[in-house]
């Protein structure tokens, strides 16, 4: 069944939906999610996309990301998509921020997203799908943003503007660990 995105204007109103490549292709707005995943030991769960992604392959991302279907919330497609793409589940998540943003990708696709970021916390390794990821690693924000700064190729757009602007408001909330 073909994959459809969910357009939305720049207040995130429901304009309607698309097939996912063609959205990707006419570089429409559309609503988007990326989790970011911390241990108790304040480490984030970052990943390598794997080498047959339709764009970003084999780049440095946040835990997972992708789109909401229509009728599903954030929290639940946060929570479906960790289960898909990393093979794992996460405690308080929380819908922290959003913010919009537009890159040219290889192959004549956009990035042209309303992307809600969200953060949990665990402290179990994933077991990843090998069609979504090649590796990962748990890594604190400094030296993170250490790398950004000296291999930012390694690294996918989004996940570089989240970490470099947005770093202050990816804090957890650690009550349960």
């Amino acid at each position: 069944m073909e994959e459809h995105v969910i357009l939305v204007d720049e207040n995130d109103h429901v304009l309607g939906t698309m097939p996912k490549m063609e959205a990707h292709l006419q570089n429409k707005l559309h609503r988007a999610f990326s989790v970011f995943i911390f241990n108790s030991n304040n480490e984030l769960l970052i990943h390598q996309r794997a080498a047959d992604k339709y764009h970003s392959a084999n780049l440095w991302t946040n835990t997972c990301c992708s789109h909401q279907r229509p009728n599903e919330n954030n929290i639940e497609a946060a929570e479906r998509r960790l289960e898909e793409e990393m093979g794992m589940q996460a405690e308080n998540l929380v819908d922290k921020f959003h913010f919009i943003y537009q890159v040219k990708l290889e192959n004549d696709l956009y990035e042209h997203e309303l992307d809600h970021v969200l953060v949990g916390v665990s402290n179990e390794d994933p077991n990843p799908n090998p069609n979504e990821a090649q590796d990962y690693r748990w890594i604190n924000i400094d030296d993170l943003k250490k790398e950004i700064e000296q291999k930012p190729e390694d690294f996918t757009f989004w996940f570089k503007k989240i970490i470099t602007e947005y770093s202050e408001s990816l804090s957890p909330e650690y009550e349960s660990l």
